[in-house]
């Protein structure tokens, strides 16, 4: 059984950078695509990025370049993102989220209608 359960949110100023974790189980990396998202609300969720199937990450929009990195520590099968330069818009609940390979064809992709299974989710708060 697939279980995510997501850290490491919290409060910044403007400018600053938080690490967000999500400690996996019942996932094996290269099978399942993983993913960050967030919602701000009153919106839907919005896919920030994946981890591509050869580790290469997949933006869903191209101004998180740069500013946020995702990564996963095989031997402790936890996924990260890290957030640099925040900006009061990257306020959001941030969710991680999965689903197995060949659920979709093509590539590990940040979108929202793709994945099954997800975390509880963590408030990041960024102030001016």
């Amino acid at each position: 059984q697939v279980r995510l359960v997501e850290s490491g949110g919290g409060s910044v100023q403007n400018g600053g950078s938080l690490r967000l974790s999500c400690a996996t189980s019942g996932i094996r990396k290269g099978d399942y695509c993983m993913a960050w998202l967030r919602r701000t609300p009153g919106t839907q969720r919005e896919g920030v990025v994946a981890l591509g199937y050869d580790g290469a990450p997949k933006y869903r929009f191209d101004h998180l370049k740069g500013r946020f990195a995702i990564s996963f520590d095989n031997a402790e099968n936890i996924l990260y993102l890290d957030m640099t330069d925040l900006k009061p818009e990257d306020t959001a609940t941030y969710f991680c989220a999965a689903y197995q390979r060949g659920e979709w064809a093509g590539s590990c992709e940040p979108f929202n209608h793709r994945h099954r299974h997800w975390g509880q989710g963590t408030q990041v708060t960024v102030s001016d």
